[in-house]
């Protein structure tokens, strides 16, 4: 089983009213590969531990933990982490976890993401790491981000330039004004307007809670894109 290693906050940083980023400098970590995830286990004063599991949102080989942490209303640990945790804070944290739901430099073809809300975290890690290959091989990516309105995005600049990627947010409850789409769901007409097309043969990542992921993968199959080439990640809250 992997082992806990002792992390130590050495940096936070606002995303949106609810969000943040933590960075860890964590010795003993031996790097990921993006679409990885870590879990975290938190000691309170009084022994009782609760630990849960984030993705990464960079990646690389180095001994530091990037997580994006979106704040679940009454939730255990996710308001500690949001709002009150600081650098020298500690904190234990074992991985990287996973295989399944992860893209490698090496991997060929195009990409297709789909993000719903803090889902697109793994998805974030997955386009910084293709845009560090120099390679003229590496496929483009495409992202298709559902938020419920514009203050919710994460990392909407960053992702909006990033090498080899496009980027197309849709908006479930307000839409700027400056949207031709109007507020909604995601649709089969979204999949099929800014997503890749089926014969392009592209691998498709999904994550979000489980209703977007249940939706947005059924929207991609009803599309025609092949049920072999898409991989999901559903989350919980805390």
């Amino acid at each position: 089983m992997t082992a806990w290693h002792t992390g130590q906050v050495v940096h936070t940083e606002p995303l949106t009213a609810s969000a943040r980023v933590l960075t860890l400098a964590v010795p003993g970590f031996s790097g990921a590969v993006a679409g990885q995830h870590v879990d975290l286990r938190l000691t309170a004063p009084d022994g009782y531990q609760a630990v849960r599991s984030y993705s990464l949102a960079r990646v690389g080989a180095d001994e530091v933990v990037e997580i994006a942490v979106d704040e679940v209303p009454d939730g255990e640990v996710s308001p500690y982490l949001v709002h009150e945790a600081r650098p020298g804070d500690l904190m234990e944290v074992r991985g990287p976890l996973g295989g399944y739901f992860v893209w490698r430099p090496g991997d060929a073809g195009p990409v297709q993401l789909v993000a719903g809300g803090s889902g697109i975290v793994p998805l974030a890690a997955m386009a910084r790491a293709r845009a560090t290959v120099t390679t003229h091989g590496a496929g483009l990516f495409r992202l298709l981000a559902s938020v419920r309105t514009h203050a919710d995005a994460f990392f909407p600049d960053e992702l909006g330039q990033t090498e080899g990627l496009t980027t197309t947010w849709l908006y479930s409850r307000q839409a700027p004004a400056a949207s031709s789409r109007p507020p909604g769901r995601l649709t089969r007409y979204d999949v099929e307007t800014y997503a890749f097309a089926p014969d392009a043969g592209a691998h498709v990542y999904v994550c979000g809670p489980t209703g977007f992921v249940e939706t947005a993968a059924a929207l991609l199959v009803d599309a025609g894109h092949d049920v072999a080439r898409i991989r999901t990640e559903r989350f919980g809250g805390g």
